[in-house]
């Protein structure tokens, strides 16, 4: 006979199992709202630098490698022997068009990166359709440092349907060259007949014990290698023990490992991969087809990069966590999405496809205070983001920056950046003072522009004022403030003909000219008053209008100060070729400085 203690304990035991079982190994517990815009309507996280890597270019390449591709896509981040080493993949026009290779360049402080050179050249089937290169993991440092980059080929129309050729490798070497290349897993199920051989001998051919050996510690990683099961399709549970989609793995508190991958699908494994326990869905992120970043972040938190939404690959951006179990709040780390130069199939708009650098694949220098991504936009050009920790979207305290502190042709640590390669934004000399530093926003992009955020205490009254110069005419700056939608209440345009326009409730008021090779002083106030809701205006100490200028769009508070080299867009358009997008716009340059921005206490 069964006691009633012991059946009460059961029961006890019982509930205990289920209510454990019910709670989520992954959750986000703050406000998913986005709105159908670039950055989604969230405050962006302070200090991000994207960095546009790669540009495509179909008629007229500057490239060293000479490609015309405009499918550019899926990169993966190393750092190794003091560079960052990212790879990408390369196609003609579409998505899953051949032949397609992958290409890797290379960088020294991620600002400024090598041209690309292909390390994975497509090659003729035994029908004499060429391979498509296809990757879900990219690099491997080994045991004893070695560096091995690797890659996929598969055949159209789905190069990772468990049919493909199978995973390449070969090594990178300290000068930057590369050893031959091996297949280091043929795919068992490969459609290709089996008279036709594979163009690479297999890894274990190689005459170098030593590159031997890191494959063999590669093959034997299973965190590393849960990464490739999508591209095989095998049920093969001795080589694979979970079946995901592009995977991202980080090291929990407790030492076990957590996953997430496609579709929001996560498991947690206790024993480096050899199995995993708990999979399940992440409970509240969104279900999105692209892809998820875990980072493990400098101040011992936890971040997951992703589109926030369930459909649109824009923006991306970034939740946080303290324990990598519960995520909290929503910001953005890529909130720009320019027009698509090149149509092409299956080419979907927007940042998309991060990754970071897997753990065990290098440490940066500047670890200790930010992390880095790797990404495409519209699947035609790469981008390289710094993201800094702790991660904040606020910040206290006024702002006094004369840039003085920041190195010639890097980038101020407190502004956001977005910085194209025909738009680059940097610390330059001033040139009317060699002395001086001075943010420079450069453009010669006609569908792009380069743009500095300077966040600031939410505030309803703030006084800013700061130094613009522009070198010429026949360039157009705009100068915003904004709050934390992005809402724009005060607007102001330096524009190509020399004027200078404030704009009053939705209207453009003539505020003057300026004069190129000349430093003009502008001051903007909003009163501290709550009920408050225009904005003073004075250029070189004069006040240009009438009246000050009322909000266009109604604000309670302020927290960011906008200069951008072009007009404002709420999004991109894509699907088509856009005329003259690969030839330069003529150079147009402004140069910022001594930006002050002082929170008025409420009256």
């Amino acid at each position: 006979m069964i006691r009633p203690v012991f059946l009460s304990l059961l029961a006890i035991a019982t509930a205990s199992f289920a209510q454990e079982a019910t709670v989520p190994l992954v959750r986000f517990a703050g406000d998913r709202s986005v709105t159908p815009t670039a950055d989604g309507g969230l405050r962006p996280v302070v200090g991000v630098h994207n960095i546009q890597v790669y540009r495509a270019n179909r008629t007229a390449p500057t490239h060293a490698d000479g490609l015309t591709d405009t499918y550019l896509h899926a990169p993966m981040l190393a750092y190794w022997q003091g560079q960052y080493w990212l790879e990408y993949l390369s196609g003609p026009r579409s998505e899953h068009e051949a032949p397609c290779q992958t290409s890797l360049t290379t960088s020294v402080d991620g600002l400024t990166w090598s041209a690309p050179r292909i390390v994975f050249p497509s090659f003729p089937g035994p029908d004499g359709h060429y391979a498509l290169a296809h990757q879900r993991m990219g690099f491997y440092v080994a045991p004893d440092g070695r560096l091995l980059v690797l890659g996929f080929f598969g055949t159209e129309p789905s190069p990772n349907n468990g049919t493909g050729y199978g995973r390449v490798v070969r090594e990178v070497f300290a000068d930057g060259s590369f050893g031959p290349i091996f297949f280091i897993r043929p795919n068992a199920h490969r459609a290709a007949p089996a008279e036709f051989p594979l163009p690479y001998p297999l890894y274990t051919a190689a005459s170098d014990a030593g590159f031997i050996a890191a494959c063999e510690a590669l093959l034997a990683d299973k965190l590393m290698t849960a990464q490739w099961w999508e591209e095989e399709q095998l049920d093969d549970t001795h080589f694979y023990r979970f079946r995901g989609k592009a995977g991202s793995i980080v090291t929990r508190p407790d030492g076990s490992h957590l996953s997430i991958w496609k579709n929001r699908v996560v498991g947690v494994s206790h024993d480096r991969g050899e199995s995993w326990e708990q999979k399940s869905f992440a409970e509240d992120f969104p279900n999105n087809g692209s892809k998820y970043w875990l980072q493990h972040t400098s101040d011992d938190a936890y971040a997951v990069v992703l589109n926030p939404t369930n459909r649109n690959r824009y923006p991306l951006a970034l939740m946080r966590s303290a324990d990598s179990t519960t995520f909290t709040d929503l910001f953005a780390v890529h909130g720009e999405l320019p027009d698509q130069r090149f149509g092409g199939y299956l080419k979907n708009m927007g940042p998309q496809y991060v990754r970071g650098i897997a753990e065990g694949n290098g440490t940066p220098p500047d670890a200790a205070h930010a992390f880095p991504l790797v990404y495409s936009v519209n699947k035609e050009d790469i981008w390289f983001a710094r993201v800094p920790t702790p991660i904040s979207a606020t910040v206290e305290g006024p702002v006094q920056d004369d840039f003085s502190a920041t190195a010639l042709d890097h980038l101020p640590a407190a502004w956001n950046i977005y910085s194209p390669v025909w738009a680059p934004v940097r610390v330059a000399r001033d040139p009317a003072d060699a002395t001086n530093a001075v943010l420079s926003l450069r453009d010669e992009d006609p569908y792009d522009y380069a743009r500095a955020v300077r966040v600031f205490p939410a505030t309803h009254g703030v006084k800013i004022s700061f130094r613009v110069r522009a070198e010429q005419l026949g360039g157009r700056l705009e100068i915003e403030l904004l709050d934390a939608t992005g809402l724009r209440p005060v607007r102001i345009a330096l524009e190509e003909d020399g004027r200078i326009w404030a704009c009053h409730e939705a209207q453009w008021m003539d505020a003057g000219t300026y004069t190129p090779g000349q430093w003009h002083a502008f001051e903007l106030e909003i009163p501290a008053n709550p009920d408050a809701d225009r904005c003073a205006v004075l250029i070189d100490g004069t006040s240009p209008l009438p009246r000050p200028a009322y909000f266009t769009d109604p604000i309670t508070t302020v927290e960011r100060l906008s200069f951008r080299t072009g007009m404002y867009r709420e999004r991109g358009y894509g699907g088509r070729d856009r005329p003259g997008a690969d030839t330069r716009a003529p150079l147009a340059e402004f140069l910022i400085d001594d930006v002050i921005i002082t929170p008025l206490a409420q009256e």
